[in-house]
């Protein structure tokens, strides 16, 4: 478990374990969200880094006789 401490300006510094996992890069925005007493940030990524994801997926849809 890694512990970060709260600055007097509420700034938090990301341990550098984390930022190399996730990699990280300065600029890139974060959503935070509460739940009760926890603190979640969530990475937002441009919409272009989604382009070609879901190449190569298994569109075929098994239909019902009825339903032709």
């Amino acid at each position: 478990m890694t512990i970060v401490k709260i600055s007097p300006k509420y700034q938090v510094v990301i341990p550098k374990e984390i930022r190399n996992k996730l990699k990280l890069k300065p600029g890139q925005k974060l959503q935070i969200l509460q739940f009760g007493e926890r603190i979640e940030f969530i990475l937002l990524k441009d919409i272009k880094d989604a382009r070609g994801f879901l190449k190569g997926i298994d569109t075929t849809i098994n239909r019902e006789e009825d339903r032709l």
